[in-house]
């Protein structure tokens, strides 16, 4: 059976270990427990977070038992890993909100039945903690000099480091180890700005338990053209569909740069890595029918494979002009009487949100950026009519390769 070590390497999911060798005998030697935890700072992950999902997903089908930890009592304090101020506090209750937000998309991924992964909010036990027994027991093993000299601390000495960020560092470390005597966990994983944290996890049980744990770190994913994973223009590509319709995620994965297709396959697909590479090999327009795939498996494996097909359906008939449905296309239902006395094109493609305000509206239209139907917009105060109507919609596009679909609702088809 092969290492699930190796297939995280060659993945290419690991970025630093802190015992390499240690930890690979260890997961090719016995079933272990390892967790990751994740902030509950929105109510539903974004792209940037499938990663750590993704290897926990690999290390539950390799036989592994995965702790997904909600970060609900570090929350209350704010982890300063990788910010240059100080993060947004957030309340109790938009964290308890926000966590079963992410408990239920977790859900899509893992099985947490029959003890195969275990779900967890570490609230549950900081919030129970006692202070002065807290720095008595656990806050004698840390250095503040070494503390001083992480990373994660360094970058924000300048712009100022309060007391309560400091102390995240001892709450990260506490977790592992509670998570260590009650649940047998030996591994921590995270993305690179966390290895600070995690290296504190491991020497905090070392001391406290004479025992060895292990620490396992990702590369922080970046485009080809070095902009952060799952940024765009108009904002985030969020796992939930409602904040990202299924159509809107396939899009963003087909129009991965080509220099990105083979690294995005390998992680955040589970294709076999020889189909990963012989994809990987192709060359002008047949990279395309590689992103259709990427697009297509990405979208299933957060989605389900109806949607991913309804996606996929959608984007051939809107770029390939193939027969299909355009039913999964982001869609906005107008009242009949609006689309009859008209409605500004700058308007329109503001209000449908292909445009974030009506001033880029009318930029992107006078730059000839503007189509409706296929047809390059005449000017900015263009009336868009009942007439435009083909086939009960109109098909509005922004630059390449942003479609909206514009219908009238349905309790005014006869008006």
């Amino acid at each position: 059976m092969t290492n699930v070590y190796d297939i995280l390497k060659e993945r290419g999911f690991i970025e630093g270990v802190t015992d390499e060798e240690g930890l690979r005998r260890l997961l090719g030697s016995q079933q272990i427990t390892c967790y990751i935890g994740f902030d509950p700072t929105a109510p539903s992950f974004h792209i940037g977070s499938l990663v750590p999902i993704m290897s926990l997903v690999h290390m539950q089908q390799a036989g592994h038992r995965p702790i997904a930890l909600v970060g609900g009592g570090t929350a209350l304090i704010g982890d300063p890993s990788g910010k240059k101020e100080m993060r947004q506090i957030l309340s109790r209750e938009e964290i308890e909100a926000n966590a079963e937000g992410l408990k239920r998309q977790l859900s899509k991924y893992l099985d947490f039945g029959d003890d195969k992964a275990i779900l967890l909010n570490n609230a549950d036990w900081l919030t129970k903690l006692n202070y002065i027994e807290f720095l008595r027991d656990i806050g004698r093993h840390f250095s503040v000099n070494r503390m001083l000299a992480a990373e994660s601390y360094r970058m924000r000495l300048e712009a100022g480091l309060n007391f309560v960020e400091f102390n995240y560092m001892l709450l990260q470390a506490y977790d592992f180890l509670h998570l260590f005597r009650e649940y047998g966990c030996l591994l921590q994983m995270g993305g690179s700005d966390q290895w600070g944290n995690i290296v504190a996890g491991v020497d905090l049980i070392r001391r406290e338990e004479a025992a060895a744990a292990y620490g396992m770190v990702f590369p922080l994913i970046t485009t080809a053209a070095g902009d952060k994973m799952g940024k765009t223009a108009h904002g985030a590509i969020w796992l939930d569909p409602e904040c990202t319709s299924p159509y809107e995620y396939y899009q963003y994965w087909i129009n991965t740069d080509d220099r990105d297709v083979e690294r995005f396959l390998a992680l955040f697909t589970f294709l076999p890595m020889e189909e990963v590479r012989k994809y990987g090999r192709l060359k002008g327009a047949q990279l395309r029918r590689a992103k259709e795939v990427l697009a297509f498996e990405a979208t299933k494996i957060t989605h389900g494979e109806r949607e991913a097909q309804k996606a996929r359906e959608t984007s051939t008939r809107a770029f390939g002009g193939g027969e299909g449905s355009l039913e999964a296309m982001p869609t906005t239902f107008l009242e009949a009487e609006r689309l009859g006395k008209g409605i500004a094109a700058f308007e329109l493609f503001a209000e449908t949100g292909l445009c974030t305000s009506k001033g880029e509206a009318r930029r992107l239209i006078l730059q000839g950026g503007g189509y409706v139907n296929g047809r390059r917009l005449r000017g900015i105060d263009e009336q868009i009519t009942k007439e435009h109507l083909r086939d009960g919609a109109i098909i509005l596009r922004a630059g390449k390769k942003r479609y909206h679909r514009v219908v009238i609702k349905e309790n005014n088809l006869q008006g």
